[in-house]
């Protein structure tokens, strides 16, 4: 009996012990969070301004439309200017979502595509979003097609990225997804 009291004493104040720092421990992660937001949100505009004007060449006079029709839920932002529309897109990759902008013209024809954020395997589907050789081929591609996109894996004329199927098949995705809704739009 006495044992028991003694293991079930200990077990209880290894569980307190236990509650208290993780307690600590997620106070001072919200303070840093609260710290580092600020930043961090500077940069992802920062990096959205530089694909904006990446794939739209009238950038600087491209305004934010409030609604826009997105039959896929892909589509996050559009911009509009003169020269066609920058499209922000979401479509899912192989480990995660990959963020991007695509710029298509009034026409209905892709102006460009750069990548913003992802989370792809390196030397893999990260080459999608690399200023190299390879990585502005795969993007340079999609210039000036219209209409539903595909791998040619899948019967389309997008050269996929060596091991990278999943992320060629995600980075058409988004861009069929900017075009269609800039054919809705139009």
């Amino acid at each position: 009996m006495k044992k028991s009291k003694t293991m079930l004493r200990d077990i209880l104040r290894l569980s307190v012990t236990l509650l208290l720092i993780t307690g600590m421990m997620a106070a001072v992660l919200a303070g840093i969070n609260q710290l580092t937001a600020p930043r961090i949100a500077q940069a992802r505009e920062a990096k959205t301004i530089a694909a904006l004007s990446a794939v739209l060449p009238d950038a600087e006079y491209a305004q934010k439309r409030a609604d826009f029709p997105d039959a896929t839920g892909l589509v996050s932002e559009v911009y509009e200017s003169e020269q066609g529309y920058a499209l922000k897109v979401t479509p899912s990759g192989f480990d995660n979502t990959i963020t991007m902008m695509v710029g298509v013209d009034r026409s209905g024809r892709v102006l460009g595509v750069s990548v913003i954020s992802h989370t792809e395997t390196p030397g893999l589907g990260a080459v999608s979003a690399e200023d190299t050789p390879k990585g502005e081929a795969f993007r340079h591609q999609f210039v000036g097609m219209s209409g539903t996109l595909a791998v040619s894996k899948d019967g389309g004329n997008v050269d996929a990225l060596t091991g990278a199927t999943i992320t060629s098949r995600a980075v058409t995705a988004g861009v069929n997804a900017a075009l269609a809704c800039v054919d809705a739009m139009n």
